[in-house]
């Protein structure tokens, strides 16, 4: 299956770019000037409220740079990202032993609602399904299992409820399995399923954003036609800037 081919289902909208690793130039490509589900907080509040504050503001001008720029810039990695990594590699490992294989692809995106919403899996389960993975800290991973696991596992960390939606809404699969995990804790894995409120937020949210976004887009390219005292410039690469 090529990134051009459609999902192995019936909706056309959506397309695996199951050739792209996850923090390549391709991938960040392919994501350049795209709303993607793990910012999607970032527009819609856990009270799914349209956001109105200067995360909002930020997340637009920067959406909105990099389709006039088509460049991603780079962004720092932490010790917290690279502990994920590897524990997402360990927490996947568990996953496709003990509960179902996992296929990892690089890039999900669906543009069905006349512009594109992207979502990053980090792993699809058959037809059906798709694991997104969580590194914890150990008193969240306690909170978890508390809150979570011990009430039934039937919800997950408020935190993660609107990417998991977001990501279920744009690959139009049927669950998506939480995974919460913790070195020297037990892995906890909670089955979320799509939520017909939850998505209609989204949905409204991220159409209000487009249309923004496309409208502050005109408003900079006609300043720039005609504003005075404006001069091209070129971008110099981080790595050019360090030799």
């Amino acid at each position: 299956m090529t990134d051009s081919e459609p999902n192995r289902g019936t909706h056309s909208a959506v397309t695996i770019h199951d050739q792209l690793t996850q923090g390549s130039d391709e991938w960040l490509a392919a994501r350049c000037g795209l709303l993607t589900a793990s910012e999607m907080k970032l527009i819609l509040t856990p009270t799914l409220k349209k956001a109105q504050n200067d995360k909002q503001r930020q997340h637009l001008y920067e959406l909105m740079a990099q389709r006039i720029t088509n460049y991603v810039e780079p962004t720092y990695v932490g010790d917290d990202m690279l502990r994920g990594q590897a524990d997402e590699f360990e927490a996947v490992l568990i996953y496709h032993e003990n509960i179902s294989p996992v296929e990892h692809v690089g890039f999900i995106t669906n543009d069905k609602w006349g512009f594109t919403i992207g979502y990053s899996p980090d792993g699809i389960v058959g037809a059906d399904g798709l694991i997104e993975c969580k590194s914890r800290r150990q008193k969240y991973q306690a909170q978890t299992i508390l809150d979570h696991v011990a009430t039934g596992g039937t919800t997950i960390p408020t935190e993660y409820i609107l990417q998991h939606q977001t990501g279920l809404m744009v690959s139009e699969r049927k669950w998506i399995d939480f995974i919460s995990y913790c070195g020297w804790m037990p892995m906890c894995v909670i089955r979320v399923h799509p939520d017909d409120v939850i998505q209609a937020a989204i949905k409204e949210a991220a159409e209000e954003f487009e249309v923004a976004l496309q409208s502050a887009i005109r408003v900079y390219r006609e300043t720039v036609a005609t504003a005075p005292l404006l001069f091209e410039t070129e971008r110099k690469d981080h790595e050019e800037m360090i030799l």
